[in-house]
C-alpha cells in the first residue's frame, strides 16, 4: 500500500479563524494508521498548564504565535518561548507552561501513544478482594479526552484545559 502525502491543515488559518475565547486543542491529527500524534493548542493570555510529566513519550513543541515560558520541574531557570521556538520535551521531564500577555499557540508532535488495553494477569497473581475499581473519570480531560498521570490534575498536560471544580 502506497500512502499519499496530503495537506491536513493550514495552522495559521485555523488560528486566524478561531474565536478569541477558543482555547485548548484547536486541531488534532486524526488519520487512521498513523504513527504520530499532533495537536494545535492555544492558551489565552496568562493561562497555565500546571506541572506535569509525560513518562512514555518525548514531545516536540513548536511555538506558532504569542509568547510564554516553560518552567522545568527540576527547579531550573524558566525558558522563554516565542514564535518559531522549537523545544524538545524529553520523556520523564517535569514541566509547567505559562502563556504570556498575548497568549500562546503551539504545536505538539510525538509518537502515537499506544492504545489502552486490558490484559489478564497470570492466574497465580490474581487475587479477589471484591469491590469495584476506582473511577478515574475525574482524571480525563473534558476537552481532549486524555487521561492525566496526576491524581488530582488542575490543568491538562496535553491541551491546557482546566479541569472542572479545581
Amino acid at each position: 500500500m502506497n500512502a499519499t502525502p496530503e495537506v491536513l491543515a493550514v495552522l495559521g488559518d485555523l488560528l486566524a479563524a478561531a474565536a478569541p475565547a477558543d482555547r485548548g486543542a484547536l486541531w488534532q491529527l486524526d488519520r487512521q494508521g498513523r504513527e504520530l500524534d499532533a495537536n494545535l493548542v492555544r492558551l489565552p493570555p496568562g493561562a497555565e498548564v500546571g506541572e506535569h510529566q509525560e513518562n512514555v513519550l518525548d514531545v516536540l513543541l513548536v511555538v506558532l504565535e504569542g509568547s510564554g515560558r516553560l518552567t522545568p520541574g527540576d527547579g531550573g531557570e524558566p525558558l522563554t518561548l516565542g514564535p518559531t521556538t522549537a523545544m524538545w520535551l524529553p520523556r520523564t521531564s517535569r514541566r509547567s507552561l505559562a502563556a504570556g500577555p498575548d497568549g500562546l499557540a503551539y504545536l505538539t508532535v510525538h509518537r502515537r501513544r499506544p492504545g489502552l488495553a486490558i490484559t489478564p494477569a497470570p492466574a497465580s497473581a490474581v487475587t479477589y478482594e471484591g469491590g469495584e475499581a476506582p473511577c478515574a473519570l475525574d482524571r480525563v480531560c473534558p476537552e481532549c479526552g486524555r487521561m492525566s498521570q496526576e491524581s488530582a490534575p488542575t490543568y491538562c498536560g496535553a491541551c491546557g484545559e482546566r479541569f472542572p471544580d479545581r
